[in-house]
């Protein structure tokens, strides 16, 4: 295989990513954190020359000596600063469970909230989901993946860097055992509907919620009749500007009469990411599927 291209934003990668470089600087708690945790809770992924969340090639993760035991397998995409994924392990402690993210200080805080919490069924790893779905996670090894609130990149020359695209649903594929279950959030109706298109059109999965929540209870049908998307943040579009969201996506239909949207997934803690949304007045879209 060619080497991936290099480029200034995007040094070792041959194609858009979903995520924004941000700065790694640790400090205090989280310095201590990484410093004294890393070695207990920290996956040591191998790297393409400097990139520090790729993976290199051929290496794949021996899940049951990263844990410690055989467990099943829960992996959760960009898992920020550990909420949602040490409040599961809690939950679930027959779980492994393994958080993939990006951002040093978020793995630093979540590496805090396991030692604080005293979990031993969390991992993480600073990589790229797509690099560690392609091969670092074995074929069918997942029993459940989340992927809950991936960056939105509203405007339509971004959507080329969303995540939950059809090359992540195939990576998805890949990784969940067959029965396995898929679940996503958003915040932003054109992502979700854009997720329900592309895992619907995949093939590989069944929506464990099909033809549920249509019409006037579907919550797209709400917020298109709502128009809360033409406010972003509390803050009013400027004039002559089209609304960050919907007005740069998908047409308003005004009814939703495909739906498929499955109730608040309850093992997901309300963060102060999916606070900040409801007070903002939008709405969240969960979807909930199962591998075939």
């Amino acid at each position: 295989m060619d080497s991936p291209a290099e480029t200034p934003d995007q040094p070792f990668r041959s194609h858009p990513v979903s995520f924004v470089r941000r700065g790694s600087r640790l400090q205090g708690r989280r310095r201590e954190a990484w410093d004294d945790l890393a070695e207990q809770f920290l996956v040591a992924v191998p790297r393409v020359a400097d990139a520090d969340t790729s993976v290199a090639p051929g290496f794949v993760l021996d899940v049951d000596a990263a844990f410690g035991r055989s467990a099943p397998l829960v992996i959760e995409v960009g898992s920020g600063l550990g909420e949602a994924v040490t409040h599961a392990a809690e939950l679930e402690p027959d779980r492994n469970h393994l958080a993939l993210e990006v951002y040093r200080p978020g793995l630093a805080q979540t590496m805090l909230r396991i030692s604080q919490r005293g979990l031993t069924n969390v991992r993480v790893a600073q990589v790229d989901a797509a690099a560690a779905f392609a091969g670092m996670i074995p074929a069918s090894s997942v029993a459940e993946l989340r992927t809950f609130f991936p960056d939105p990149w509203h405007k339509v020359r971004h959507h080329k860097r969303r995540l939950v695209k059809e090359d992540y649903v195939e990576l998805a594929a890949r990784v969940l055992a067959p029965g396995g279950i898929f679940r996503l959030a958003t915040d932003w109706s054109s992502y979700a509907v854009q997720m329900r298109t592309v895992i619907g059109a995949s093939g590989y999965f069944e929506n464990l919620h099909d033809g549920e929540r249509t019409g006037a209870d579907s919550p797209l049908t709400q917020v298109w009749e709502s128009g809360v998307e033409s406010v972003v943040g509390g803050a009013p579009v400027r004039e002559g500007k089209d609304p960050v969201s919907t007005g740069n996506t998908g047409v308003n239909e005004g009814v939703d009469t495909l739906g498929g949207w499955a109730p608040r997934f309850e093992g997901r803690p309300l963060t102060s990411f999916e606070n900040k949304a409801l007070t903002a007045g939008r709405m969240v879209f969960d979807l909930g599927y199962r591998r075939r």
